[in-house]
């Protein structure tokens, strides 16, 4: 069985790490789909949210990092994928994730969706909420991998000198 983990990944924090590692238990082969969304302003590039992801899961052997844009049915066709993992934190995620998983399965019957919870310690964790913390200079090496605190270090840095 092949599954596809999409996202934007910017940044990816131990939540989205947690969702890769318990897929990769599932599935045969995990693609992360790193998406590339023009309406929005990522931090970081699709080409640094591919390399940091690929970092992340280098001991994962059956893990794969491609990056992608337009429909995710169209994605996962291209991919041969049989199922879609989307991670959940909230109530408020499952509406909107049932929502686009009835959606993708509407456009293409063959792409089948399956929710995996958070674990308990990630349930508030976002990468939203990780850029606002560390924009404003707070320790988010709880948040993140250390090599990701890093980078977004790095990427406050350079926006406070401009």
């Amino acid at each position: 069985m092949k599954a596809i983990y999409p996202g934007s990944f910017d940044p990816v924090t131990f939540g989205h790490i947690d969702v890769i590692c318990r897929s990769s238990r599932i599935a045969d082969e995990l693609i992360i789909g790193v998406l590339n969304n023009n309406a929005k302003s990522p931090l970081f590039s699709l080409e640094e949210r591919v390399k940091m992801l690929e970092e992340v899961t280098k001991d994962y052997h059956n893990v794969k990092v491609v990056p992608f844009e337009g429909l995710l049915v169209d994605f996962a066709k291209n991919m041969k994928a049989d199922i879609v993992v989307r991670g959940l934190r909230a109530i408020t995620d499952f509406e909107y994730e049932l929502q686009m998983a009835q959606t993708n399965h509407k456009l293409e019957e063959e792409v089948e969706t399956i929710f995996l919870t958070t674990r308990l310690e990630y349930s508030y964790l976002s990468s939203t909420i990780v850029k606002e913390v560390a924009a404003f200079g707070g320790d988010i090496s709880q948040f993140v991998p250390e090599t990701v605190r890093q980078r977004i270090q790095e990427k406050m840095d350079e926006r406070r000198r401009v």
